[in-house]
């Protein structure tokens, strides 16, 4: 038997993230949380600032250790152990919609557990991933980074 999701996100993350907007998304800001579960990870993030826009963001884990330069391109390239096709890398997630430039989602992955992504990067990038365009989904310029911890 399971802990009841919501018993789970009242509690202590596993890892988290701080997210950070650049240039193109100066005011974004917010938290990216992964909890272990059922095998695999709950992540959690909640943004807001994001840029006032009808279509998604696109949200990945990134295997990069940092959010460097202000393009955020240190942060890496999608998080990928296996060495999958684009849209099955580990570290590959469901967009994000905005509501007036707030963002939330929980999402449940087998991907990886919390524990793997720790010190790798999560990214909002501008774009919707359009989930066949190699290697990234065509998400576009990076607008938003958080190192997990």
């Amino acid at each position: 038997m399971y802990q009841s999701i919501s018993d789970l996100l009242a509690g202590r993350p596993d890892a988290s993230a701080t997210i950070k907007g650049n240039r193109l998304a100066p005011h974004l800001s917010g938290t990216v949380k992964f909890y272990k579960w059922a095998g695999g990870t709950i992540v959690k993030a909640e943004l807001v600032n994001l840029p006032l826009k009808a279509t998604p963001f696109g949200f990945h884990v990134h295997s990069g250790s940092t959010c460097t330069p202000s393009d955020f391109s240190n942060a890496g390239k999608h998080y990928n152990p296996t060495g999958a096709p684009h849209p099955a890398h580990a570290g590959d997630l469901p967009p994000i919609f905005s509501n007036n430039g707030y963002g939330f989602m929980v999402v449940f992955t087998d991907r990886f557990p919390p524990g793997e992504v720790i010190n790798k990067t999560v990214v909002i990038h501008m774009n919707a991933d359009d989930f066949k365009t190699q290697p990234d989904g065509g998400a576009g310029e990076r607008i938003g980074c958080g190192v997990i911890e």
